[in-house]
């Protein structure tokens, strides 16, 4: 039941029952239903604008999932850069040095996991900048594992071969050690030369003895050369030990091993004499690492005990007479 509505009239101090016309209930009825319209629509715009709908709310989570997810990669990438940067270190400066072997070249370690066009895929994606540089960095990883990898197994096949290493070095005297302590003539390095009386360079030790004096290969090895074509060495033999090692001895009286002959360490291949730019019978020795004359001093620790080493240093130093 309506309610009915009364009005006072103050003419006839009496209540008149008030009469509401169809047009006056139309617009009370439009307006009411227009305020809702208005309302409804004023309250669907800023739900879609400030909170958001179950899809985007679902797709909100996903993005934060994967957010997640990047972090987590980031912090586990930047963890494998730094074991790949300490094993590169100790690869570099303790197994490799320890097989005396070359580092890998940094151009190898930081070879570049192809062109620019191999991520162009990402260009249409939003944050493409982001999937680029993450899987740039993901194959830079993956390239420094293999080449790792690949290292040591090279420095796995160098382990295998210490054994050759070790018994290939230079490690003792040409001559018996109890002949050579006292018979230093000449060290390496800058002297006197003892036929034309000018200062040049010894690129090795001389070691005065008898005539026919045993000499012997310091280290195992293949005879390059058993000759006396090289001017000044005379008869002469330069053994290659395979590591880089080289290793000459000059002014023999006789050869007594041919090229191409393998040798092992403490054989004997001639003996002493004073052949070629010579003035008396001695052993000229020199050492070659990788092309360069060494000092021979720096290898002779296989047969002498650290007393005659230390006397042995002193008398090079001392060493005024050279023979060559």
């Amino acid at each position: 039941m309506s309610k009915v509505k009364y009005r006072f009239n103050t003419k006839s101090l009496t209540y008149e029952k008030v009469k509401v016309t169809f047009r006056e209930r139309f617009w009370q009825i439009t307006s009411y239903l227009a305020t809702g319209l208005v309302f409804a629509t004023l309250t669907i715009i800023l739900s879609r604008e400030f909170l958001p709908s179950p899809t985007e709310k679902k797709r909100d989570r996903e993005i934060e999932a994967l957010r997640l997810q990047y972090d987590l990669l980031d912090k586990k990438m930047g963890q494998a850069e730094q074991v790949l940067s300490d094993l590169e270190s100790r690869d570099d400066n303790i197994y490799r040095a320890i097989f005396e072997s070359e580092p890998l070249p940094k151009t190898i370690r930081s070879g570049g996991s192809g062109g620019s066009d191999k991520y162009s895929i990402f260009d249409t994606y939003d944050n493409s900048d982001l999937l680029k540089s993450s899987t740039e960095r993901m194959d830079r990883i993956t390239k420094q594992i293999y080449i790792q990898s690949k290292s040591f197994d090279e420095v796995v096949n160098l382990a295998k071969s210490k054994e050759k290493l070790m018994a290939s070095i230079p490690a003792i005297m040409p001559l018996n050690k109890k002949d050579m302590l006292h018979a230093v003539t000449s060290g390496f390095g800058w002297r006197t030369h003892p036929i034309y009386k000018t200062m040049e360079f010894h690129p090795g030790m001389d070691f005065s003895a008898e005539q026919g004096t045993p000499i012997y290969a310091t280290g195992d090895g293949i005879v390059d050369r058993a000759d006396n074509l090289v001017q000044g060495y005379g008869n002469h033999v330069v053994l290659n030990h395979g590591f880089g090692y080289q290793t000459l001895y000059g002014h023999m009286s006789r050869i007594a091993v041919v090229a191409g002959q393998k040798i092992a360490r403490g054989q004997l291949i001639g003996y002493v004499g004073s052949t070629g730019l010579s003035t008396a019978p001695h052993v000229h020795y020199e050492v070659m690492k990788n092309g360069e004359r060494v000092n021979p001093i720096n290898y002779y620790y296989n047969d002498l005990s650290p007393e005659q080493y230390q006397q042995l240093i002193e008398l090079s130093k001392k060493a005024s007479q050279s023979f060559d």
